[in-house]
């Protein structure tokens, strides 16, 4: 790693050598029987002093997932992780330091996000290991790369953005909706689906359904106020200012998946498009009539995607 990437992920180093599993997570096992995310146990790694709250579903190779903005455990679409875990997958999500289940110091600053995933990684002593990001997520599963690409076999990206200057930019919408709190079906289809699409609107209302299915043992939202004010109000461009990042994925042969919608209204495709001669390694796919979730729109499609890139890419 060049000192300038260095200094640009510092934030994210210091990765404490000594880590500690609770009791309980020590003898945890992934599990062998049917997946099933929405009865899922909440396990916890304490790591620096700060507790991990994580799901892991599945048996096979590790796939560790890092959240979207206000992302928790009870964000993801259970049919989505099922389908994955199905395909032969420990999938593995996990909500950030302070928000949701953990404890810790809340923030949305990448390299933080980053400095979770690695330490659970090492907490539970993954090997042979994939990561993969959805939206910030998505930014912080780059930023991982960039640090950690030794460590990792793969990456799988969901409606996130690359680094650099963008040609299209985010839309106001998202801005205004993403500061609401609570979370609604109108709220959730304009974000994550394509409301002027009957078929769309009508897989919004299965996914947040399923979504809701889980009744005990609930992530805690993570407060809309709070999480507005570290993103901001406004479009940004770049939203990920780094030269280091982005000569990273044009010269990587670690092989990159991203899972795209053609109407994102916060991280639109055209800019994965815009680098496609650029990016060695990087697959495309995009969902038609989809928004910011093509996951939850297309969760077993999407998930046959992902398992086909692991296992062949």
């Amino acid at each position: 790693m060049t000192t300038s990437r260095r200094t640009l992920f510092k934030a994210g180093a210091g990765i404490a050598s000594t880590l500690a599993l609770t009791a309980q997570e020590a003898a945890a096992a992934p599990s062998s029987s049917k997946p099933d995310y929405s009865r899922a146990p909440n396990r916890y790694a304490v790591v620096e002093g700060r507790t991990l709250a994580y799901r892991s579903v599945g048996t096979g190779k590790p796939l560790v997932l890092f959240n979207r903005f206000r992302g928790t455990l009870d964000t993801w679409d259970p049919l989505f992780i099922d389908s994955l875990a199905a395909q032969g997958f420990q999938v593995i999500t996990f909500d950030y330091s302070g928000l949701g289940l953990s404890t810790g110091e809340k923030s949305y600053n990448p390299p933080s996000l980053v400095k979770d995933g690695r330490d659970l990684i090492l907490a539970l002593g993954l090997k042979d290991v994939a990561v993969g990001g959805w939206s910030i997520g998505g930014i912080a599963a780059q930023i991982y790369l960039a640090m950690f690409g030794q460590d990792i076999t793969h990456v799988v990206l969901i409606a996130t953005t690359p680094p650099g200057k963008l040609v299209k930019m985010a839309e106001q919408l998202f801005y205004d909706t993403a500061a609401k709190p609570g979370i609604d079906l109108d709220q959730f289809t304009t974000v994550f689906f394509e409301p002027a699409d009957e078929g769309s609107r009508a897989a919004s209302k299965r996914s947040l359904e399923r979504i809701l299915t889980r009744k005990e043992g609930r992530a805690p939202d993570v407060d809309a106020a709070w999480g507005i004010s570290q993103i901001g109000m406004t479009p940004q461009n770049p939203v990920v200012p780094s030269d280091d990042l982005l000569n990273l994925l044009k010269s990587t042969h670690v092989p990159i998946l991203h899972l795209g919608a053609d109407h994102d209204i916060i991280f639109p495709v055209e800019n994965w498009y815009a680098l496609n001669e650029h990016l060695p390694s990087t697959r495309l796919i995009t969902f038609p009539k989809a928004g910011h979730g093509p996951q939850h729109q297309y969760p077993e499609e999407a998930a046959l995607y992902i398992a086909a890139f692991l296992k062949f890419g």
